[in-house]
């Protein structure tokens, strides 16, 4: 599960430099808040695995929200922009919603977590396309 999740917060962060650029390339400043650290313990993997479906919920929920005032705004070019994450964030969902399906279906015990944990290191993990 940790290289899954190496890799995942890797592809992560070629997502924010998406942004990055594209807001760069729009003539403006990316500026970036403090964020708050997210949590480091869990009493499960499929707790993990569930706090990373629902934080992926949160991102749909944002995205989704920056689509509505592009929209409002005729920002034609931004909603286009921002059409990859819509569906980046379709495919994200449903890559955790299916581990969250194995945690139902194999189980949490040791040997559950034994082929869950090969099943998830099993999963690819894809990257932005070229643009």
């Amino acid at each position: 599960c940790a290289a899954f999740l190496r890799a995942h917060a890797a592809e992560e962060m070629t997502h924010m430099q998406r942004v990055f650029d594209y807001v760069l390339e729009a003539g403006s400043v990316a500026q970036v808040g403090a964020i708050d650290a997210p949590p480091t313990e869990f009493k499960s993997t499929d707790k993990l695995f569930a706090a990373a479906y629902a934080h992926e919920q949160e991102v749909t929920a944002s995205i989704n929200a920056l689509v509505e005032v592009s929209m409002q705004e005729k920002d034609f070019t931004t909603l286009n922009f921002l059409q990859w994450f819509v569906s980046e964030q379709r495919e994200e969902e449903a890559l955790y919603r299916s581990i969250l399906d194995k945690f139902e279906l194999i189980g949490t015990d040791g040997q559950g977590l034994f082929f869950i944990d090969r099943e998830i290191g099993a999963l690819k993990v894809g990257g932005a396309p070229a643009v």
